[in-house]
């Protein structure tokens, strides 16, 4: 499929017109924008600016509150929860991870869960805001319900990611961020887009028969829990996912299980509500309340030293550090821009149009 490339300083442009097309205020616009195109950067394809236009159909249904009132509900010394007065969690979730560095700042840790949010975007952007202050982050979000738990064909989870940034010293930092599927939804709409089939392992039909169809889950299907079946581990998967819904929701007050809200802002509301919105939970931990940064960030020059060089099978693959392909990419794309598919550009061409901005093919 025929690509067109953009430069970042375009891309953060436009976007930061859209979002303050829809109300946004100028900071809460740049913020939202800059945590999109991290996902670009990275090379996380299927979180960045091919979801702007969800974005603007989730405020368009009243669902997103382009000015939110986001405040701190209850917290301790070094716990919160935040409501974010159902704001773009673009924006809510870096206020939510700045509380937690706060009081890592003050209690050595911080804890915080997020109530009445939205989509937040790539989890490794929030989780790495705590590397500067050598604190290690952690960042993770409960989702639509795509998922479905080991047996089951009902779905009850989201992908349900999880990111753990860990700051080093002359090495890039260790950054790890998952879904805690086999594969996240926004793969399969990278494959749609290609018309190309899933791997196995990555869904389910309805009656829970192995798919390699990436429409599946319209047709009732589901997406598949990390490890894909019982024999290859989807139990732990399973379980990861859950994890991620009681630290993210249950803590918080959000909703969670199959009444989190989807992010297509067409598909209707579940009828039960337990909670508010979307849950998030956030943590900064700070190293030297275990022992002295330098100390520790040494040890891990030395940790990923020792994994790079690892030996491999095959001489022509080397063992990678998590957050390698993402820098890697990140650099690659400073220096070359931004390749968006052409089903993307005319989507965003057409949000420009309906909004009264200038086409991004014609910018």
């Amino acid at each position: 499929m025929p690509e067109q490339v953009f430069a970042y300083d375009q891309l953060l442009a436009f976007t930061k017109n859209v979002f303050h097309k829809i109300g946004c205020p100028p900071q809460q616009a740049d913020t939202a924008a800059r945590v999109l195109l991290s996902a670009d950067m990275r090379g996380v394809d299927s979180h960045g600016v091919a979801r702007l236009s969800g974005y603007v159909r989730l405020w368009e249904v009243k669902r997103v509150n382009a000015i939110p009132d986001i405040k701190i509900i209850h917290e301790s010394p070094s716990t919160a929860v935040v409501d974010g007065d159902s704001g773009l969690g673009l924006v809510v979730a870096p206020y939510a991870m700045n509380v937690a560095i706060e009081k890592a700042k003050q209690a050595g840790t911080g804890w915080v869960s997020v109530q009445n949010s939205n989509h937040f975007g790539i989890a490794a952007c929030h989780a790495m805001m705590a590397l500067d202050n050598d604190m290690i982050g952690i960042a993770m979000t409960n989702a639509s319900p795509l998922v479905a738990p080991t047996f089951s064909i009902d779905k009850m989870l989201g992908t349900n990611p999880i990111c753990v940034a860990v700051p080093a010293g002359t090495e890039p930092p260790f950054v790890a961020d998952l879904a805690t599927t086999t594969a996240a939804n926004g793969k399969l709409e990278i494959l749609q887009r290609k018309s190309q089939p899933t791997p196995s392992g990555w869904v389910q039909d309805k009656d829970g028969q192995p798919s390699t169809d990436p429409h599946i889950l319209k047709q009732g299907g589901a997406l598949l829990p990390l490890g894909g079946d019982r024999e290859h581990g989807s139990h732990k998967g399973y379980a990861l996912g859950a994890v991620v819904d009681i630290f993210s929701a249950l803590l918080s007050g959000a909703n969670y299980a199959p009444w989190v809200p989807p992010f297509p802002a067409y598909v209707p509301m579940p009828s039960q509500q337990p909670g508010k919105g979307i849950g998030h939970f956030f943590g900064a931990m700070r190293i030297d309340a275990f022992r002295t940064a330098d100390d520790f960030k040494g040890h891990m020059d030395n940790w990923i030293k020792g994994f790079r060089n690892a030996r491999t099978s095959d001489p022509s693959l080397n063992v990678l550090i998590p957050g390698d392909p993402e820098r890697e990419m990140e650099v690659y794309r400073g220096q070359h821009g931004i390749p968006l598919l052409q089903s993307v550009v005319d989507d965003l061409d057409k949000l420009a149009g309906n909004m009264g901005l200038d086409r991004l093919s014609n910018s």
